[in-house]
């Protein structure tokens, strides 16, 4: 079950009863009771419920459920995400020195990796742990915790990142528009990004439809900075500032 489905079926839980326990979301969404705990952590911090002591409640009695309809976006999304990461996986170079950005659909991709020897560098803290079980050469990002996004950032991560010259990369974005650019919420990890795209030869964005002409907080790069990978565009103009690769969201 992916991050994004675990943290809808317990708002939907908290929704539903004002109060859950580890142990009975261990048990309903078949994780492991360190996963849950993060996923509540995540969920604290996100403004979404109130985490205690062996589980969490609901932030008022009248817990809204604007957050609950707005959070599963990327569940909404998950076939198209599938296709990309797929997509993204056969673009990597097995012999590679390649960046794997932070995100839900970048994660994602690790899934579809065959057998290489690419070396990845990331500042996903989830994405080197994953790399590292399938016995893959990887190298974590030194630098500050982000624990709402698990990626790394900060000045180390910065510097770290000035001495490495990427073949590739691949990135996650919150926006993407003409004005804009491709943007991101949090002005730490937008650095990361910005840094990451500008030493990689070649760089790819991948980005559901959910993300066309949305615009986050801090811009990254612009438009023509980086390829983008994505399923049916929703706006055909895009074609005109971007290279834009449409995978199909049924294959």
């Amino acid at each position: 079950m992916l991050p994004e489905e675990r943290y809808a079926a317990i708002l939907r839980r908290i929704k539903q009863n004002r109060v859950v326990t580890v142990h009975e979301l261990v048990q309903a969404l078949s994780s492991s009771a360190p996963t849950i705990r993060r996923d509540l952590a995540h969920l604290h911090n996100k403004g979404l419920l109130q985490k205690v002591h062996g589980g969490a409640t609901s932030l008022t009695p009248d817990h809204s459920s604007m957050e609950l309809d707005t959070l599963p976006k990327s569940i909404t999304y998950r076939d198209a995400k599938e296709s990309i990461a797929l997509a993204a996986s056969e673009l990597i170079s097995s012999t590679g020195f390649i960046f794997i950005d932070a995100g839900s659909t970048t994660e994602m991709v690790l899934h579809y990796l065959q057998h290489t020897h690419a070396t990845f560098v990331t500042n996903g803290i989830h994405h080197a742990t994953l790399l590292a079980s399938r016995h893959m050469k990887v190298i974590l990002l030194g630098g500050t915790v982000n624990p709402i996004s698990s990626s790394i950032v900060g000045s180390v991560a910065l510097n770290q990142l000035e001495s490495y010259n990427f073949t590739q990369g691949f990135f996650s974005t919150h926006g993407i528009s003409f004005r804009s650019g491709f943007t991101a919420e949090d002005p730490l990890d937008a650095a990361v990004k910005e840094k990451a795209i500008q030493k990689c030869r070649t760089a790819y964005v991948l980005a559901d439809p959910s993300k066309f002409d949305h615009i986050s907080s801090v811009t990254f790069a612009t438009i023509d900075k980086a390829s983008i990978i994505t399923t049916k565009l929703p706006n055909e103009l895009y074609r005109n500032y971007a290279n834009i690769q449409e995978v199909d969201h049924h294959r």
